[in-house]
């Protein structure tokens, strides 16, 4: 009976440190694995001298068994608000991390049109990049990648734009094609969205002034009688997405309503446009500056932006236009285009010409003369202009001594089409296609053509 009982006692006191050791085994098992913020905090765009506003984040702790658990015991690194740009939040919890975004920015400055444009040294297209669009072989299930790179541009990188800034750049414009990433009632995808503010804020961090508009939307926006009043309900849709996914920014982030609006394919699309489409037109520019005035944030006084018809510099597209009406003064650009002389700046068929001088009046007096009527018809009267596009393609010379003559020909272009707009108030933006008026290398930063970056930063006044 008494070796029974110390059998069992036996067999007992094994099954409990069995138990036991089994028990510790588990919890050995179950380490921290990783944490992650699995809400953003609801603020995430700062303004100078805030304080990091954590309301509304969650963060998760993860478990080698599986299992999760929220956290608050946790700290926060890396916000700081004595200067402008991205802030990069470093959570940490024990020996784990995880890390997001946030931006700060100047507050919104209440400066008028004028002064603002007067404050751009020189501007940069990111050309043929989020404008790509009818990139039919990218497939049907189109995603932003596919988007962003449908006319075999690279991915927009912030160390481009840095690059760009750090070369004098102190402007970026940002063309952007929307119908293309909007449903049958002109919803605009939540990602394509997205994509653009990050694109925008690699050029407000760097504290450059940004112009987004609307690019190649000629498939739904159309100034015909017949087509007007569908035009304008999705203009006044898109318009309204775009207003209210940035009316936080400040006053460097500027609105173009259009690019160059017209009829595509008409007989007078590059002459000015007709007396019905010029009335249209405005029509539309009233229901952007009203659209934007109404958004809420910062767009009741933010800096606006219309262009003529086609972005035309003729008499008949500049007389056109009529400035809308506003709720503020002083907070209306007009942009024109102009690629002058057209047979040395543009023209790829039968009369083009390789050579241009500044000393050959012939060769000057469209450039001269197009700066003039700009300024007399708008700058006189109170609306500063931006040449919103403007360049000298690049011509198919095989002998490399034509080449670098005609690289030479172009940057002396450059320094006179700049320095010109310049001497009138008028602010000048290289079109930067990747293609013959390619400028800025996007692979490696450097600039193709260093002549030309030169002659656009002397006219420019950024270097003597």
């Amino acid at each position: 009976m008494r070796k029974k009982i110390l059998f069992t006692g036996r067999v007992a006191v094994f099954t409990l440190l069995f138990i036991f050791v089994l028990a510790g085994c588990g919890d050995a098992e179950k380490v921290l694995e990783s944490i992650s913020v699995t809400d953003k905090p609801k603020k995430i765009m700062y303004l100078l001298g805030d304080s990091f506003d954590p309301e509304g984040m969650v963060v998760t702790a993860n478990y080698s068994d599986g299992s999760s658990k929220k956290i608050i015991d946790y700290t926060i690194s890396g916000f700081t608000s004595d200067k402008p740009g991205k802030k990069l939040i470093t959570v940490s919890y024990e020996s784990k991390t995880d890390s997001f975004n946030v931006s700060v920015s100047d507050p919104f400055r209440n400066i008028s049109a004028a002064e603002l444009v007067e404050d751009v040294k020189i501007g940069w297209n990111l050309g043929n990049t989020l404008d790509a669009h009818r990139a039919e072989w990218v497939g049907s299930d189109i995603s932003v990648a596919d988007m962003e790179t449908g006319w075999f541009r690279p991915i927009t990188t912030k160390e481009n734009i840095t690059a760009l800034k750090n070369a004098g750049f102190n402007a970026i414009r940002i063309p952007v094609t929307w119908y293309k990433a909007a449903d049958a009632e002109y919803n605009i995808r939540s990602d394509w969205m997205a994509r653009v503010k990050e694109v925008v804020n690699y050029a407000i961090d760097n504290e450059m002034y940004v112009f987004l508009n609307t690019h190649h939307d000629e498939d739904i926006f159309k100034f015909m009688n017949s087509t007007a009043e569908e035009s304008k309900k999705a203009f006044k849709k898109i318009w309204g997405q775009i207003a209210d996914a940035f009316k936080d920014y400040n006053e460097r982030l500027v609105f173009e309503a259009l690019n160059e609006p017209r009829t595509k394919s008409s007989s007078m699309e590059w002459n000015g446009g007709t007396p019905e489409e010029h009335a249209n037109l405005n029509a539309h520019y009233q229901i952007f500056v009203d659209t934007v005035r109404a958004s809420g944030g910062n767009n009741n006084r933010r800096i606006i932006m219309v262009n003529t018809y086609a972005a035309s510099s003729t008499d008949r597209a500049v007389n056109a236009l009529v400035i809308p009406d506003d709720t503020i003064e002083d907070r209306i650009i007009v942009s024109i285009h102009a690629y002058e002389p057209y047979n040395f700046a543009l023209n790829e068929s039968t009369g083009y010409v390789t050579t241009w001088s500044k000393n050959t009046p012939s060769d000057t007096s469209n450039i001269i003369n197009l700066l003039n009527r700009a300024r007399n018809k708008f700058i006189d009267n109170g609306f500063p202009v931006i040449m919103g596009e403007s360049g000298a393609m690049r011509r198919n010379i095989t002998d490399e001594n034509e080449l670098a003559a005609h690289e030479v020909t172009r940057a002396e272009w450059a320094e006179f089409y700049v320095g010109s707009a310049r001497e009138r108030g008028i602010k000048f933006f290289w079109w930067d296609d990747g293609g013959n008026f390619r400028l800025f290398n996007r692979g490696d930063n450097t600039f193709y053509y260093p002549l030309i970056y030169a002659g656009l930063m002397r006219g420019a006044g950024v270097i003597e």
